[in-house]
Formats: C-alpha cells, sequence, structure tokens
C-alpha cells in the first residue's frame, strides 16, 4: 500500500496505510479504506469462513463517501447499516458465519466546522498523537476491556488476559451498535488507525516512539507493521497513518506533522448519533 495527499477546500491531508497477513493465516482477514474522507480498518473475524470478505464488504460500504467534502453524521450512521447488512449477508452463506471488526474516522460537516467522526465496532482502535501525547480514541468491545471497565482486572493485565481477543460487538450482528465520537480536525495531528494484530504486538510506548518520529506515512505505516512482524505477531497487521497537514483547528505556525502546541489539549466524549443535528434516527 501507498501514501497519498489530499486536498479539500482548505484542508490538506497525507496518509499512508500498509497491511501483512498473519504468521498462522491462510489469507489476510484485513481490510482498509484510505480515501478521503474515510480512514477505516476492518479485521475479519479469526476461525470463521470468509472473514476476508467480510472485512472487505465493510468497508465497501463506505465508498460512496469517498471523494467527497460534504458528508453528513447521519451518512456515516447509514453506511454502518450498510456494512451490517453486507456482512450478515455474507454470514448467511457459510457454515460457521462471518463477522469483522470496524473502527476508522470520517471528516464530516457538524454544524460550521469540520470534524472528525470517530467510530468503532470491535477491538480495532483509532490512536491520536497530540502535544506529543498519544491517545486512544476509540474503546475496545472486548472481554478484557468489560472486565477493566468493572474493576473485575487491572488494566496491566490486559495484554496477558486469555480472553483479549475475545470481542463483544461484531459488523454482522445488528445488535452490536458503533460507538461516536466527535472530535476536532486540527493542523498538525497524526492518527493511527490499525487492527488488533498491530495493538496487541507493540505496547503503547512502541506505538508512540513509532508514530513521533515525523517520518512521512507510508514509511511510518509500514515500519510499524514490520514491528509487528518481527515481535511474532501470529494475527494479520494492518495500519493507517493519516497527518492533517493543513486546513484544521490552527496550532502554532511553527509545529510540525505529529504533533501541536505545547499545552494544547482538545477533549473528545462519546456521542449518540441520535442527538446530533441534522442525524437520522437509526431503527431498532
Amino acid at each position: 500500500m501507498s501514501a497519498s495527499a489530499t486536498s479539500a477546500p482548505d484542508l490538506r491531508i497525507s496518509v499512508g496505510a500498509a497491511s501483512e497477513r498473519g504468521r498462522r493465516r491462510a489469507v489476510n482477514e484485513d481490510s482498509c479504506l484510505a480515501a478521503h474522507p474515510v480512514y477505516l480498518v476492518a479485521d475479519g473475524m479469526g476461525g470463521h469462513d470468509a472473514g476476508d470478505r467480510a472485512s472487505a464488504a465493510a468497508v465497501a460500504a463506505f465508498a460512496p463517501l469517498v471523494g467527497r467534502d460534504d458528508v453528513a453524521p447521519d451518512e456515516v450512521v447509514r453506511a454502518v447499516r450498510g456494512a451490517h447488512l453486507a456482512v450478515a449477508a455474507i454470514a448467511e452463506r457459510t457454515r460457521r458465519g462471518a463477522g469483522t471488526t470496524l473502527s476508522g474516522v470520517v471528516a464530516v460537516d457538524h454544524g460550521d466546522a469540520r470534524r472528525w467522526l470517530v467510530l468503532n465496532i470491535g477491538d480495532s482502535r483509532v490512536y491520536r498523537l497530540l502535544s506529543n501525547r498519544l491517545e486512544q480514541l476509540t474503546v475496545d468491545h472486548s472481554i478484557v476491556q468489560s472486565l477493566a471497565d468493572e474493576g473485575r482486572l487491572d488494566r496491566a493485565e490486559l495484554a496477558r488476559h486469555g480472553g483479549r481477543h475475545v470481542i463483544t460487538r461484531a459488523v454482522g450482528d445488528e445488535r452490536s451498535d458503533a460507538d461516536y465520537w466527535l472530535v476536532p480536525i486540527v493542523t498538525g495531528e497524526r492518527l493511527l488507525v490499525c487492527s488488533d494484530g498491530l495493538a496487541g504486538a507493540l505496547p503503547h510506548e512502541a506505538l508512540h516512539a513509532g508514530l513521533a518520529l515525523g517520518g512521512a506515512t507510508a514509511p511510518t505505516a509500514r515500519t510499524l507493521v514490520g514491528q509487528a512482524a518481527e515481535r511474532g505477531s501470529r494475527d494479520d497487521v494492518t495500519a493507517v497513518v493519516v497527518d492533517v497537514l493543513a486546513g484544521g483547528v490552527s496550532p502554532r505556525a511553527d509545529d510540525v506533522t505529529g504533533g501541536a502546541s505545547p499545552g494544547t489539549s482538545f477533549s473528545h466524549a462519546m456521542i449518540d448519533l441520535d442527538t446530533v443535528p441534522g442525524t437520522r434516527r437509526r431503527r431498532g
């Protein structure tokens, strides 16, 4: 996979993506879409028939949004709905079913501003590097995350727990709602969208170091994927790296890609898109 620079009105973005089949996989069950304004990763559920087709179908549901600079939040909700239906149709034609995670960001119009709409189903992740601070924007839908939220598992034990790969939501199950967050698009920020093959193989410190080096997006994505493979990741590994070069919320002029001005803080919180003006209510 390669990198590209995208220009939308007042918004310039560079993106690079890389993916590698896991050591114990016959096919790569990860899929990604990295074409403005959509940056997604889907991880076909391991052990299922047609996991690769499920992940491909999930990201394909967002293809109609590619190339546009006027996407509304409710259109993202409809694309998620389409992904559920497409994956469910594949599952019906297999003996053991099929499913996939789905995580990423879409640049949307919200009020009078452009924002990232972060979405997540499953345990693929979105990270943001800003002011040299790496933050996980999504929250995993997994057994270990549920145990940690309930206080029954120390967060230091997450990476070692036997159920760390068991997810509680998946695309294809209409009961698995997506979580959404609206966050500012910030000039100088760097986003990472990745499958759990990467996040599970590289500790937070290694992810931070790889992203903070400031290299171009495509080499950075390839390096991170290569490092996960070197650590013996048995799962498929996919990374999409997104740099906002211009047109976002403006930090200091002397800042560089991968960070905003020291002390800059942009919070994010989970939202219900049914409460966002101009969105349509989901059914079911």
